[in-house]
């Protein structure tokens, strides 16, 4: 008989791999964070998903291995490149890990793929495995460095608290900015280096170990981390201070005029404060900072202000290293018909050219030296599973979006027009010819659209759970984002009369920079009596953490992708104070087409700027009263990853892809049903699924199963087998087995009775936990003695 996948790891591959060098200090098993699941309401992660291996090279006289490879593990009768798509399926790993080499094998053969050349070699026996000298060997050919020269000492200096401190794709990423600054070091170029990471995925805490490492290195003189709103530098600031303490600072003008931060190694300040001050309009950065005064600058959400001001700081310190950090970052495209009047691509050696060239984040700092996407943090658990609901609106049956025909003039003259604002009469002459998508709730309000789009979300939040989940909706301008909350709140007032509710205080409430909003948002994530829908425009797109919100509305028309990842971002981090999985979009907008395009920025050629072409003046706001509005349901989709970017599929193609994989793994329900009641296969199989698994419990709370153990689930999408709830098989096992468990002592019958109900309450993994032997109801029938009499 043949070894299985696990069996093969550790009685072939172990044994050989160490003959070659490899021993157990050169070898770790990374971890994903597994898949959440929900028992008696309360969330719970699952056994962590785990790669196979990840192989690092021990330097003489460091602490920390560095990663180059990874080995995955075949079962013994399978092909060793089996279930990856050759070169594909290993640069897809190697990307993963940031890892120079993938291996894969089934205890006897080998196949590498090399990401050096990008070939992939024929299989070999694993007595000619690679050992760790001459992988090194190769590594540092590739990379272009020797890991004994002192600018690479960071990559060899440890985890401030360990390695469990952080995320397989974190110390991937940290580990691609030290490879890059030092390759820059070496070739004499400029220490530039990008990174992008989904929102949630931890990008401060890559920049305060990224600096820990570098001072620990003896490489750090001085950093600043330097971002463009308020909450993005409270959250740098708690976390710079927790890993330096005294020794990072807020930079501010103290009341004898000096730098706050002036003693201070590690710098952190908003872009806005290093320009002027509020009181005197003094430059702080000119004041307090001398040219390349810094080390290392990072800068957070990079993709943002670049335009204005910021780009003086990177000016200022020519010789530091510059370092980005975005989820989205943004490559500049010139409008078509214009020739650029420089080699870069922009317009001319001025602020103004050098502005756009930072704007462009993959023009300043070269393409992103490391990726995590939200598909990917969804795989792996550490970002919530996304369901989308599109809809399609029809204006006096007429469907009006970004690429359907505009309202005319001609067809809003029946209606009633008035001034947005004074409420004045409009005559249908002075209207423009035409009202494309985006000028609706912008240039053009139609309170019936405003009443339709509300009743119909508020009716989804009553189908979904209730009306109190915290939510945002983003609204085109200030007055849509007030009609919104107005329309909401009476929804809810209403809600609550009907069905004897106790009507809660500040329910929908607008969450602009004009009513001050950010003082809001404290309440938005922290209550849980108040503050649960936020109408706003922008200010909430990004750099704001509300793991609390469970959904996200689109109520206006957005045509930037990266505006529209930012916006999504509010919703993927996991909250396990609340139970939350998952979120919703609500796309009114087709907002969500914007799923996998690029981050690209069409600005206008500089010839066409400037005082000859001043903007038209604007034109006034136009209420139209009378337009009927009908929502008709799009289609429900699943936010995953295909080929290698995050795209929605509808539920049905989600729970089409997990049968298939399903099947394959286990061909018919006995096979299944036999792969199951193993733990270790069953574990294999889950693993096996889309997502790692995380797809079955994403498919179970969609369709409602959470009653359903994952057998149930699983059984019904691959095989059709009708769905029992827990507490019906439990009740089946009861009678089913009346006859026989009457012939047992009655201890041991109540015994088997009291681990039924277990499973009724917790389903598989309740009967394989280590305390179900000492829940006090197992524990009264007799217990584990009970059932060896």
């Amino acid at each position: 008989m043949s070894l299985g996948e696990a069996d093969t790891r550790a009685k072939l591959i172990d044994p050989k791999i160490r003959e070659r060098g490899w021993t157990e200090d050169h070898i770790k098993r990374e971890v994903t964070a597994g898949t959440v699941v929900v028992v008696d309401g309360k969330p719970r992660r699952t056994r962590q998903g785990r790669m196979d291996y990840t192989l690092r090279l021990k330097v003489e006289g460091s602490v920390q291995p560095l990663a180059v490879a990874v080995l995955e593990a075949k079962a013994e009768h399978l092909p060793p490149s089996h279930g990856l798509q050759q070169a594909k399926g290993y640069l897809e790993a190697c990307k993963r890990l940031n890892v120079a080499f993938a291996f894969a094998s089934n205890g006897h053969l080998f196949v590498e793929y090399d990401t050096f050349t990008g070939l992939t070699t024929q299989p070999r026996p694993l007595s000619e495995f690679p050992t760790p000298d001459e992988l090194r060997a190769r590594y540092e050919a590739g990379r272009g460095f020797n890991l004994s020269i002192p600018a690479a000492k960071p990559l060899l200096t440890p985890y401030q608290g360990g390695e469990n401190s952080r995320r397989y794709y974190q110390d991937a990423a940290l580990r691609a900015v030290l490879e890059k600054l030092v390759r820059c070091e070496v070739e004499g170029t400029d220490r530039r280096a990008l990174l992008s990471l989904a929102t949630g995925a931890g990008k401060t805490f890559i920049a305060v170990h990224l600096l820990r490492r570098l001072a620990d290195a003896g490489q750090l003189q001085r950093a600043l981390f330097v971002c463009d709103r308020d909450a993005l530098r409270g959250q740098g600031l708690g976390a710079m201070m927790n890993s330096f303490g005294s020794d990072a600072a807020e930079v501010y003008r103290d009341k004898d005029g000096k730098n706050h931060a002036r003693n201070a190694r590690i710098h952190v300040a908003t872009y806005q404060t290093l320009d002027q001050d509020g009181a005197g309009g003094a430059n702080l950065l000119a004041e307090f900072y001398p040219q390349d005064y810094f080390s290392h600058i990072i800068i957070d959400e990079c993709h943002r202000s670049a335009w204005t001001k910021w780009f003086e700081v990177l000016k200022r310190n020519p010789n530091a290293a510059h370092i980005g950090l975005t989820a989205t970052p943004r490559r500049l495209q010139e409008l078509t018909g214009h020739v650029p009047k420089t080699g870069n691509g922009y317009a001319g050696e001025s602020e103004e050219g050098d502005a756009r060239l930072l704007a462009d984040n993959l023009k300043y700092f070269g393409d992103a030296v490391y990726e995590y996407g939200i598909a990917q943090g969804i795989e792996d658990g550490y970002l919530a599973a996304c369901e989308i609901f599109r809809f399609d609106l029809f204006h006096d049956n007429k469907a009006v979006n970004e690429r359907d025909t505009p309202i005319t003039r001609a067809e809003l003259a029946s209606k009633t027009l008035t001034h947005a604002d004074t409420g004045v009469p409009i005559a249908a002459g002075s209207l423009r010819d035409a009202y494309n998508a985006p000028d609706i709730e912008e240039r053009i309000t139609l309170p019936e659209r405003v009443a339709a789009m509300t009743q119909d979300f508020f009716n989804h939040l009553l189908a979904t759970g209730g009306p109190e989940q915290k939510t945002i909706l983003f609204c085109a301008r200030d007055r849509h984002a007030d009609a919104v909350a107005t329309a909401l709140n009476n929804l809810y007032a209403d809600w609550c009369t009907a069905h004897g509710k106790t009507r809660l205080d500040h329910y929908a409430f607008k969450c602009t920079g004009s009513v001050g909003g950010a003082d809001m948002i404290p309440d938005l994530a922290g209550s849980q009596r108040s503050h649960f829908i936020a109408t706003t425009v922008n200010l909430l797109e990004y750099g704001v953490d509300v793991p609390c919100v469970r959904n996200i509305g689109f109520l206006r028309y957005i045509r930037s992708p990266i505006t529209f990842y930012q916006m999504v971002g509010r919703g993927t981090r996991l909250d396990a104070a609340t139970g939350k999985l998952m979120f919703r979009v609500y796309d009114y907008t087709d907002a969500t087409r914007l799923f996998g395009q690029d981050f690209i920025t069409q600005v206008k050629p500089r010839d066409g700027d400037g005082p000859d072409n001043p903007p038209p003046p604007p034109q006034p706001v136009v209420q139209v009263e009378g337009i009927e509005v009908e929502i008709r349901p799009a289609g429900r989709f699943i936010l995953t990853q295909v080929d290698g970017r995050a795209m929605p599929v509808t539920v049905e193609e989600y729970r089409e892809r997990m049968a298939a994989k399903l099947v394959r793994a286990a061909p018919s329900l006995d096979a299944f049903r036999s792969r199951w009641v193993q733990p270790m296969q069953r574990r294999e199989l889950i693993a096996s699924l889309p997502e790692a698994g995380r797809s079955a419990v994403v498919l179970q709370t969609l369709d409602d199963m959470l009653a359903y153990d994952l057998f149930d689930v699983l059984a019904e999408v691959g095989y059709g087998l009708a769905p029992r709830t827990r507490v019906e098989r439990a009740d089946a096992f009861g009678y089913k087995h009346a006859a026989w468990l009457q012939t047992l002592p009655p201890s041991a019958a109540g015994t088997l009775r009291a681990v039924a109900r277990q499973f009724a309450r917790a389903g598989t993994d309740g009967l394989e936990s280590r305390e179900l032997w000492e829940l006090p109801e197992v524990r009264r029938e007799g217990g584990l003695a009970a059932l060896r009499t």
